[in-house]
């Protein structure tokens, strides 16, 4: 059976040293830093998605 087919963000740096990575997982999505690929958390569709509307909506600001 394959792994699973990570996804980087488009705001990830092009270098590819600065990453976060998705993917789909049984019980919702997983996350991982690409420089620590085995430190993965895996959270809920749902808690996902509001954590993407919030970053999109901008209510969590830039952290910068």
């Amino acid at each position: 059976m394959p792994g699973p087919q990570w996804l980087k963000s488009s705001y990830s740096d092009s270098g590819g040293n600065n990453c976060v990575e998705v993917a789909p997982a049984r019980s919702g999505v997983a996350v991982r830093d690409s420089k620590r690929p085995a430190n993965v958390f895996v959270t809920g569709r749902a808690s996902f998605g509001a954590l993407i509307e919030s970053l999109r909506s901008g209510s969590l600001g830039s952290g910068r």
